[in-house]
């Protein structure tokens, strides 16, 4: 027997996780937006593969709410295009746009909710701002830790993979940053921040 896990009626939250789309980037510093999406992916047993909206998509039912889920292909520093493109389609406001990306200023491990507020330097969230035309959405900032030394290249660093304990940290925070989403969609902005920052 085939039970269908499609929710039904229309989609009320985008879910948006930030990387760079090619093997390459797997489990990079910059890609724990994609790998939080994953996370969510599995747990709610769905393949986010279906290709729409410059993004690899899927909609799920969370937090009582149906949810697109979005990892955009355009490469971060043009995220905006896909994140757009949904929300018109939808019609979901940013305020229903929870956008999950990595925060180089939090140590590794460690998880930021804010409601709004700026880039902070964060290529993707910068796009997606001029794109919505506004900075009203809420954003998850998943720690990787800033550069070990002034003389090394930022790129490189979020460009690389966390090692030993850094990589469990930043394990253990891509698995919150998941569960914070549906705390956020369910209980709400104050929840989710008492409870995960």
């Amino acid at each position: 027997m085939f039970f269908s896990r499609k929710p039904s009626g229309p989609v009320t939250w985008l879910v948006v996780g930030l990387g760079n789309i090619g093997d390459r980037y797997d489990r990079t510093r910059h890609n724990v937006g994609f790998d939080a999406i994953d996370q969510l992916a599995d747990k709610l047993d769905i393949p986010v593969q279906r290709l729409k909206y410059k993004a690899l998509t899927n909609t799920a039912l969370l937090g009582g709410e149906k949810v697109l889920l979005m990892k955009p292909v355009t490469y971060m520093n043009l995220s905006g295009e896909a994140v757009e493109q949904a929300a018109a389609f939808f019609k979901v406001p940013p305020e229903h746009i929870i956008v999950l990306s990595d925060e180089v200023a939090l140590p590794p491990g460690k998880l930021r909710i804010r409601q709004n507020g700026s880039a902070g330097g964060h290529n993707g969230l910068k796009n997606i701002i001029a794109h919505l035309h506004s900075d009203q959405f809420p954003r998850i900032r998943i720690g990787v830790g800033g550069k070990p030394h002034p003389d090394y290249d930022m790129a490189d660093w979020v460009l690389g993979k966390p090692q030993g304990e850094d990589r469990k940290l930043v394990d253990s925070a891509i698995q919150r940053a998941a569960q914070a989403v549906e705390t956020y969609i369910k209980e709400g902005p104050q929840a989710a921040m008492s409870k995960f920052n």
